[in-house]
């Protein structure tokens, strides 16, 4: 496949060899969420954005998994480096239990471990002091962890503040943070003082303007709990603060800057840890390493994973627990081919100015998709290559993710009535034209005529 020349070529979709794959899958798995039946062929070509599926299908892939495939799919950026090394097994290990190493010193190892990896992710996030790093399996873990790290330093702490709309990860302790759709929590327990406020989403709002609830009164509602501002929270008994800095699955909402200056303002002022959670938004997806980057706030942890492949808690040396065993995960940090591509996707993202990139790309599909999208569409945003359209019904978005899977685009809905679109963050401009040029097809297709969901 030359991705300089491929293009979607769709005969049926979803096919019959998907079909029997996908009936295979479901015969023994859980329910699940599965956005549509589209079955990757891994013995297939593909490269870049560009996939192929089990009945031959091409696509144009502008989900990355998510984020969690930030270069797509056989990019040669990561092949060529992984082309040079004679897997071993086991590839994965007790990481917490278990140190492991490639020759005699750290320097002189060609295959970047656990240990290069925690290096590279400190200096990535050097401008907020970071030093130290805990590795783990998923977002949900490092989300968990950064929960655990703050509780202990803050202990003996009561309370936690969390955003409306917010996803944190499907642990029971993050459960009780996530704030968005009521089928991730109901029924199942939480951990208690979780404090809720509005996320302001109106990116072009200030304290006067704002009609989500953030600010009121002269004030914020996050500055009005605390009991030094007539609330009922004494505020050194808040163990932190957690944040997505662009809210995923609650859409893909883009706060304002005097939304997040308040934040910076009220955790710096009483001292509060800030937790952000970078799953979807880190890595480099918005243009800088750290969506945190773009904002005035200064975190005290990040959490990180999907792009970087394992999962980070990383923050400074003083948070952390210093007693043995105070954190701990048998398989945490033992991904030997995770670390690998973590420490490769990080390499790769400055070796090749891809955040130049992702900002360049992003400018130019902001700019087609708002000259070329109808009315219904009520907002093009976003940083980077962590794009989002959103439409005037649910029912709209649902039908345009349909019509793009037919012409051989795979996107993804969140929020309520929004598409995702997260190219890979070396697309071409010849990929961003064709992508967008397929999308707006797909929206002009279902025209003027869907219903409200």
């Amino acid at each position: 496949m030359n991705r300089d020349t491929a293009q979607p070529d769709v005969a049926a979709f979803p096919g019959p060899n998907a079909q029997q794959w996908v009936e295979f899958h479901q015969s023994n798995s859980a329910p699940s969420e599965y956005s549509h039946e589209f079955v990757w062929d891994i013995t297939r070509e593909a490269d870049g954005p560009f996939v192929t599926d089990v009945d031959g299908n091409v696509l144009l892939d502008f989900t990355c998994h998510i984020g969690a495939a930030p270069l797509g799919y056989n990019n040669e950026k990561l092949l060529e480096k992984l082309e040079a090394f004679d897997l071993v097994e086991p590839m994965k290990i007790a990481g917490q239990d278990m140190y492991f190493g490639a020759g005699p010193t750290p320097e002189e190892s060609d295959v970047p471990g656990s240990s290069h990896l925690m290096d590279k992710l400190t200096e990535v996030s050097s401008q907020y002091g970071m030093d130290t790093v805990f590795l783990s399996n998923s977002g949900a873990e490092a989300v968990e962890n950064a929960m655990k790290i703050t509780n202990d330093y803050r202990a003996p702490a009561k309370y936690g503040v969390s955003f409306a709309g917010s996803f944190h990860g499907r642990t029971l302790g993050t459960l009780s943070i996530t704030k968005s759709k009521e089928v991730y929590t109901r029924h199942y327990p939480q951990i208690d003082g979780i404090e809720t406020v509005p996320f302001c989403a109106d990116r072009g709002c200030d304290a006067d303007s704002c009609d989500c609830g953030f600010f009121a009164g002269g004030g914020s509602q996050l500055r009005g709990m605390l009991a030094p501002e007539g609330g009922h929270i004494n505020p050194d008994e808040i163990a932190f603060l957690t944040l997505e800095p662009i809210q995923g699955v609650g859409g893909y909402r883009f706060p304002s800057e005097a939304f997040m200056q308040e934040v910076a303002d009220v955790t710096d002022e009483y001292d509060i840890p800030l937790v952000v959670d970078e799953i979807q938004s880190g890595v480099g997806r918005t243009g800088e390493i750290w969506a945190s980057d773009h904002y005035p706030i200064e975190p005290d942890v990040i959490a990180s994973a999907k792009a970087l492949r394992v999962g980070a808690t990383i923050s400074r040396s003083e948070l952390f627990p210093e007693q043995k065993n105070r954190l701990g995960s048998t398989f945490g940090g033992g991904d030997l081919l995770g670390s690998m591509m973590g420490t490769f996707t990080l390499e790769a993202i400055q070796e090749h100015d891809l955040l130049e990139n992702a900002t360049r790309r992003g400018e130019q599909a902001k700019e087609l998709l708002r000259d070329e999208t109808p009315g219904y569409v009520e907002d093009v945003r976003g940083k980077g290559l962590m794009l989002a359209v959103e439409f005037d019904t649910a029912q709209r978005r649902n039908d345009v993710v349909a019509e793009s899977l037919k012409r051989g685009l795979l996107t993804l809905g969140c929020g309520k009535k929004t598409i995702r679109l997260l190219p890979p963050l070396d697309s071409s401009e010849r990929e961003i034209e064709l992508g967008v040029g397929i999308f707006c097809e797909a929206i002009e297709a279902v025209g003027p005529s869907a219903k409200a969901a």
